[in-house]
């Protein structure tokens, strides 16, 4: 999901700015043309534009960073959804995972290769033309800014570009993605933790309130390296289930030689709450689904006369997945064919259940031992759609290949 304000795009790719944006770009303006240049003979006006210039171009700088990945991911047939530029610098957001470790390590080091090529051609800029005294200083701090970022990004922990290189390492030995963005996010949280630590010991004993900034920095690293583990955990809980292990059986089977009437008084007008879905069968057998629905385009004097057997849709002819189906599978049809549930079948072709996004959510969260209130469950069941922020088609997307 986009958040943010578009300005914008680049090469079809939409720009957005966090609300955060703002307040760095505020930062970086009063850091440099406040405090770094105001000791220079600029005048009183030109190191606040100098500052300004430097934080819009450290944003450029960021921005050409994320392109990097941007178009390498392109290349390799992934959609980009958007680049977004927030407190921290910027991130891309893309639809899917690299096929490959190979092709991840491309999509990693892309960004940190654009980073360190701008300090390559800014570096020896600003001393062969003959710039103005401002505009040298803003080149030769920009390509300074754009090799600590090359190398800062080149840290071997998530959720840094060095931890997406550790991620494919780790993938291209153990065969496993999942694998690699463990050891990757375990080792940024490290990191993280360090960062906060010795941040928090540098400003007891300084009072500078520059280490705070460490501090953030290493939050942030610990909460995205947490968020990577998180849906690591979620993508194998995906990968272990199948549709046996999410089905319920809320549904109710009737005999197909009821009436619509027999059946309208007996069974629906009973029902409470959310419509159970009802089976028809006779002589041992079910004969198929019955299509509820259908009962609005039946005359009313029809009801009494016609039995089930004319609202009932073969199993043959209904969306359904066997019991041995993969929970990614499953959730995939749901969403691609907007079906509020499906039926699952046994190998003998009988009904064996029904899933629905609800029982999707309730048996991943007992797989990975999470509580979650029936309250919940029963909201999803009726609103027919996952809660907000839980991307499990986006996520059974990406683990269908593995």
């Amino acid at each position: 999901m986009k958040t943010g304000w578009r300005i914008g795009s680049l090469f079809g790719i939409p720009l957005l700015l966090d609300t955060s944006w703002f307040s760095i770009l505020a930062l970086v303006t009063f850091l440099y043309g406040g405090v770094v240049w105001q000791s220079e003979n600029w005048g009183p006006v030109v190191p606040w534009l100098a500052g300004f210039a430097m934080a819009l171009l450290l944003f450029g700088s960021v921005l050409l960073h994320e392109l990097g990945h941007s178009l390498v991911a392109r290349s390799q047939g992934i959609t980009v959804n958007s680049i977004t530029l927030f407190l921290f610098g910027g991130i891309a957001s893309i639809d899917q995972e690299s096929k490959t470790p190979g092709q991840a390590f491309q999509v990693a080091i892309a960004g940190p290769a654009v980073s360190f090529i701008l300090f390559l051609v800014l570096w020896p800029l600003s001393s062969v033309l003959a710039f103005s005294a401002p505009s040298a200083a803003i080149i030769r701090e920009l390509a300074h800014i754009n090799l600590v970022l090359a190398i800062f990004n080149m840290i071997p922990g998530l959720p840094l570009d060095g931890g997406q290189v550790l991620k494919a390492a780790v993938w291209k030995v153990t065969g496993s993605r999942l694998k690699g963005v463990r050891w990757a996010a375990r080792i940024g949280q490290a990191l993280g933790w360090t960062a906060i630590i010795l941040g928090i010991t540098a400003f007891i004993t300084s009072t500078s309130l520059g280490f705070l900034w460490i501090v953030l920095l290493g939050w942030f690293g610990v909460r995205n390296a947490t968020a990577y583990t998180r849906v690591t955990d979620l993508q194998e809980a995906l990968l272990q289930l199948n549709a046996a292990s999410a089905m319920t059986h809320d549904y109710r089977v009737v005999d197909a030689e009821l009436t619509v009437s027999q059946f309208t008084d007996k069974y629906l007008l009973q029902e409470e709450g959310l419509t159970p879905v009802f089976y028809a069968a006779s002589d041992g057998r079910y004969r198929g689904m019955i299509a509820v629905d259908e009962l609005s385009n039946m005359e009313r004097s029809e009801w009494d006369r016609k039995t089930l057997k004319t609202l009932v849709d073969p199993l043959t002819d209904i969306p359904s997945v066997v019991e041995s189906t993969p929970l990614t599978r499953v959730i995939e049809t749901l969403e691609n064919e907007q079906l509020r549930r499906i039926t699952v079948l046994s190998p003998a072709g009988a009904v064996a259940g029904v899933i629905d996004r609800g029982d999707i959510v309730r048996s991943v969260a007992e797989k990975l031992k999470i509580p979650v209130p029936e309250a919940l469950i029963k909201r999803i069941k009726e609103e027919g759609a996952y809660p907000p922020g839980l991307q499990l088609q986006a996520l059974a997307k990406s683990v269908s290949d593995l």
